[in-house]
């Protein structure tokens, strides 16, 4: 089945450029159009869509607005989607994140970038558009995560794909009950959560337990730290010895520059 897509902007160029960049990478892709937001959800409202690329700033039901309506419309509630706006500012950035906004992009935007969030909200919602052979790598990246939690340096060094072995998709968790910072494979990562695997220890992280994530921006930058806490804790494989634990932390940080960095981390796993 073709992906769908909906673009939502009151600019036609932007439309069409967008229209262009999506038909080069997605061959096959259907993609609907609308000029504001009422249109867009008049349009959601008749056909399924895989993912919304939605304009902040339009005549009419600008893309808040659209973004509350799909929330609140059954069976959308988790429908991707990505707002493009030429504003960063803080009240803004949280307004959208907590209307349920999946990412944001902001103008002006390369070509890449527009891709990079396509891309990766599409894989979050389980549709591959990656080559075939994709599925195989990425598995071996999950098997070679837990072996680096466990100490089998072997198996990830069979087993891992290149952007594993460089280490990307790691962080550092610092929870309120203990000294220093624990080793974290990220798996899933939203601007509202992240999934990722940890060594067991004596000391079990808990529910409810506050926690600071440090996320490494690459080099020359520091680090970005994201307040959250655990959301929920289970075993990491289904064995009851199993050594390694599976969490999903909850964001609560409403600081707009941290948006942004946690936004430009994701784009780049």
């Amino acid at each position: 089945m073709a992906i769908r897509i909906l673009v939502v902007d009151d600019a036609s160029f932007i439309r069409d450029m967008v229209k262009k960049h999506l038909r080069e990478r997605l061959p096959g892709v259907e993609i609907a159009e609308a000029v504001d937001g009422q249109r867009a959800l008049a349009l959601i409202k008749k056909q399924s869509f895989d993912l919304v690329l939605s304009d902040w700033e339009m005549p009419g039901m600008g893309g808040d607005e659209l973004l509350r309506a799909v929330r609140e419309l059954e069976g959308a509630e988790d429908l991707p989607f990505v707002m493009v706006t030429s504003r960063g500012d803080r009240n803004h950035v949280i307004k959208a994140v907590e209307a349920g906004v999946s990412d944001y992009l902001t103008k002006p935007f390369t070509p890449d970038e527009l891709l990079r969030k396509v891309f990766k909200q599409l894989k979050a919602a389980g549709i591959d558009v990656a080559p075939s052979g994709r599925q195989g790598a990425t598995q071996g990246i999950a098997s070679a995560s837990v072996a680096a939690l466990t100490g089998n340096r072997t198996a990830v060094e069979s087993t891992a794909a290149p952007t594993a072995a460089r280490g990307k998709g790691r962080a550092q968790l610092r929870f309120s009950a203990r000294k220093g910072s624990v080793g974290c494979v990220v798996r899933e990562l939203s601007l509202q959560a992240l999934s990722g695997l940890i060594q067991r220890s004596q000391d079990i992280p808990t529910v409810f337990e506050q926690v600071v994530v440090d996320l490494d921006l690459g080099e020359g930058s520091e680090p970005a730290r994201i307040n959250g806490y655990v959301h929920s804790v289970q075993a990491g494989e289904p064995k009851p010895g199993s050594q390694v634990l599976k969490l999903v932390i909850r964001f609560v940080d409403k600081d707009a520059s941290k948006y942004e960095a946690l936004s430009q981390y994701i784009a780049q796993m």
